[in-house]
């Protein structure tokens, strides 16, 4: 009898998870520290020989919670991944060359009134510029960036410190190794192995089809009840179903490659990445306590590899500590993510270039999502559906994000501008732009990643403005033009109580060099 065949809900009681990095780690220090006191047998098979893609080292303030969660305190943390702390990101030559602004995290402003606060900054700059001051003067983490300090957030509602909101830098392999630990001292079993072929039941069930067991190059068999897909692009599980198709979104991102660099630190580490557009694409900047990460993602079509290298290695500051490694990608996502009993994550279910860091974010949406709507063995497919339905509008609001960086630029220098400032965009992200246009107005979506303040950071640093003031904002003006003044002077008080950046990081939480590092 097979799964398929029977009507029985019985509890999962074995987990097979396919590849390892950051994904399959994660996915497996989660699941064995969250599934009760007598998790199903959780086994995770990873190849060394196969290596990982290992470039995301830039995240978002969620991961904290991941962290959380697995019972990572924020210190043990920084000092196993060599992290720095990010506040944001700096857009450098996006909008125009030569221009910067500054998408930072946490909230804008305080409370004002029942409008945003970015309202009653736009009406204020309508009627009184000279007491409006800039955007990011009401963000504390777009100010202590500038100013190169870090200070960890207050809980305290009243104190402006409550403000603060911050992600890491790090470094993916040693993020995973430390998964990995957690993972097996949680009684997670690893398997060395490459997969060659993959078994199925011999009827799909009603949620798809149904993998009975994978098995390794060298004879031996790895049946489950739940398998996890984690094999990054390859897809092993969720990709050689050939009812899952790939949606390719270069028509919209044309970007498809990227070329990763490690150098030498020369300098403090800012606490902050940098985003440098260029010709056909951008490069990133990303610095850790013992080296700094440099790419270059670009859009092939727009310009040759070597030309592309030659850009990468005369803009960064440090000696290269390896070679560039090029990795080619098809940005978009699978059109369903969980089939019968296999769940994909990570690169194996989508990728999205990252410019927003998102790329490990979609690895702990993906597991928080999968253990809200853990499985028995009948797979309800309505639980699953929703899974997909969850996981399809994340991406789809992901992508609009993206493109709203590149669609939106006054750029004029190459055919790559050209054709991103020209090409049609998603109707969704087309409403989203054209509601702002009118009075300023954002509301969110459901699955929205990016809330408010970070799609007004971006609309109003790519150069988009209302072409009216809210106009109960308006009414408040007067009263604006004493409140907003008192409310950039604390948050200028506040940084300058911050030690800086790189002192935070000696006297707290300085984790030692790897020893190839020192």
């Amino acid at each position: 009898m097979t799964v398929a065949d029977t009507d029985t809900a019985a509890p999962i009681a074995s987990i097979a998870i396919v590849g390892g990095g950051t994904a399959g780690w994660m996915a497996a220090a989660a699941l064995a520290r969250s599934l009760g006191p007598r998790p199903p047998a959780i086994t995770l098979i990873e190849s060394e020989a196969l290596g990982t893609i290992g470039v995301g080292e830039a995240t978002i303030p969620p991961i904290r919670e991941m962290n959380r969660l697995l019972g990572l305190a924020e210190e043990e943390f920084v000092r196993a991944t060599g992290a720095t702390f990010k506040l944001g990101i700096a857009f450098e030559n996006w909008r125009a060359v030569g221009h910067r602004y500054f998408h930072p995290f946490g909230r804008l402003g305080a409370a004002i009134g029942p409008l945003p606060f970015h309202l009653y900054w736009q009406a204020l700059v309508a009627v009184r510029p000279d007491a409006a001051g800039t955007l990011t003067a009401y963000s504390l983490p777009a100010m202590a960036a500038a100013a190169g300090t870090f200070q960890q957030p207050s809980d305290d509602p009243r104190n402006t410190l409550s403000m603060m909101s911050h992600a890491y830098h790090f470094d993916a392999g040693l993020y995973a190794r430390l998964l990995r630990h957690r993972a097996e001292a949680d009684g997670v079993a690893r398997l060395e192995g490459r997969i060659v072929s993959v078994v199925r039941h011999e009827r799909d069930h009603p949620a798809g089809p149904m993998v009975r067991s994978v098995t390794l190059a060298d004879g031996r068999s790895v049946a489950a009840d739940l398998f996890i897909d984690c094999s990054g692009f390859a897809g092993l599980l969720i990709g050689a179903d050939p009812g899952n198709a790939y949606q390719d979104w270069r028509h919209w991102l044309p970007c498809d490659s990227a070329l990763a660099m490690p150098t030498e630190r020369t300098a403090d580490p800012l606490p902050y990445t940098r985003a440098i557009a260029e010709q056909a694409g951008w490069q990133w900047r990303i610095p850790l306590q013992h080296r700094v990460g440099n790419g270059h993602v670009f859009a092939s079509d727009f310009v040759e590899r070597d030309t592309a290298e030659r850009v990468l290695r005369d803009s960064v500051a440090g000696t290269p500590l390896a070679e560039a490694r090029l990795l080619r990608f098809t940005p978009g996502r699978r059109a369903q993510a969980w089939r019968g009993n296999v769940v994909a994550i990570g690169l194996a279910a989508g990728f999205l270039e990252p410019l927003e860091s998102t790329s490990i974010h979609l690895v702990q949406s993906a597991v928080t999502r999968l253990l809200a709507l853990f499985p028995d063995q009948g797979f309800a497919p309505a639980d699953i559906a929703y899974f997909n339905r969850a996981t399809a509008a994340e991406y789809e609001r992901i992508r609009d994000f993206l493109i709203l960086h590149y669609h939106a630029t006054e750029r004029r220098d190459s055919a790559f501008w050209d054709h991103v400032r020209e090409q049609a965009i998603p109707d969704t992200l087309a409403e989203r732009i054209d509601l702002y246009r009118s009075r300023g107005r954002f509301f969110p979506e459901p699955f929205d990643l990016f809330l408010e303040p970070s799609w007004i950071a971006v609309l109003h640093g790519q150069g988009i403005t209302p072409a009216q003031p809210d106009p109960l904002a308006l009414a408040a003006a007067d009263r604006l033009a004493e409140v907003l003044p008192r409310m950039r002077a604390a948050i200028a008080r506040a940084v300058a109580t911050m030690p800086g950046h790189a002192a935070f990081l000696a006297r707290h939480i300085a984790a030692p060099r790897p020893p190839d590092q020192r």
